[in-house]
């Protein structure tokens, strides 16, 4: 059984495409050899002219167009179908950013993993927070671009209980190997479980939630690891020197200060790391979802 609905398409343009290739590889590399023996300087020492042949120019032609027309049809035969989604299909919002995949369901439940039922077709409506990405998922053989401000999709029919690699596959960033996640496709029970069960752990501060859900942990440490951003604990207080306007400046990290860099990250970075690195979260999070995430922050040590 494949895990999608998709597989014995595309595997099947790939091995008529690759099998071609290969024909025609071993018949060129063939006749090359032939040619290099049966027209060396030894056996040709006089060079002879050699008239051109219309039947073999129009074969060398007709053959290759035939074939080329061939694969076009079986690849665009195992695309079509991706471009037409049923009617009844799951609508799942598949948010992608530096450097986390997140996906969002009907009822506003929100997880790391894509988790779906089994034989039930799923459609995933692709945004992007910040730059292009690539969802892929290679065992589905699916593979679609998520586009700043674009509508693309892509869906597919799960047909294997099991679990599956999700890649981001367009360079987004300093972390785009990191971008990883994954589908579970699960039995009808399973799956009604899951989605009526609560992702969020009974004790955890909301603001640690939001941390998690937007991205945050990718770059920000909670223990004191530096990754791309810096580490969160024990930050209030501190004193950093920051450009400021293009101007050099001592700064106290207070609670003012991490609102403006979750609003407007590029407006003072502090000197050992680089700018437009984090997204802007005006207009992304609300003034409410703000102050739960620092107040968390404030709970650090």
């Amino acid at each position: 059984m494949n895990a999608s609905n998709f597989v014995e398409g595309v595997d099947f343009s790939l091995y008529f495409i690759v099998t071609i290739s290969v024909i025609f590889l071993v018949g060129i590399t063939a006749v090359m050899i032939y040619f290099v023996f049966r027209y060396s300087r030894k056996r040709n020492p006089v060079a002879t002219n050699i008239k051109g042949s219309h039947t073999l120019e129009i074969i060398w032609t007709v053959v290759p167009t035939i074939l080329v027309l061939f694969m076009f049809y079986y690849g665009w035969t195992g695309y079509k179908p991706m471009l037409n989604p049923p009617d009844d299909a799951l609508e799942i919002d598949a948010i992608g950013q530096m450097w986390k995949w997140s996906f969002r369901y009907p009822d506003g439940k929100v997880s790391d993993t894509l988790v779906v039922e089994l034989n039930q077709p799923v459609k995933l409506n692709l945004i992007s927070k910040d730059v292009l990405h690539s969802l892929y998922i290679p065992e589905f053989r699916i593979k679609q671009d998520v586009v700043p401000g674009g509508d693309n999709f892509m869906w597919f029919i799960p047909q294997k209980i099991g679990k599956y690699d999700i890649l981001c596959a367009e360079y987004c960033g300093q972390l785009h190997s990191y971008m990883l996640s994954a589908v579970k496709v699960v039995d009808k029970d399973a799956y009604n479980k899951w989605l009526t069960s609560s992702s969020v752990p009974a004790n955890e501060h909301p603001g640690h939630t939001l941390m998690k859900n937007n991205a945050c942990l990718s770059c920000h440490s909670l223990e004191g690891t530096r990754i791309v951003g810096p580490p969160l604990n024990g930050l209030l207080g501190k004193t950093e020197k920051a450009k400021v306007a293009g101007v050099e400046k001592e700064i106290v990290i207070d609670r003012a200060y991490l609102i403006q860099s979750i609003k407007k990250p590029n407006e003072a970075i502090v000197d050992t790391y680089p700018p437009n690195v984090m997204t802007p979260y005006e207009g992304i999070l609300d003034d409410d979802e703000i102050s739960q995430i620092v107040e968390y922050l404030e709970t650090l040590k």
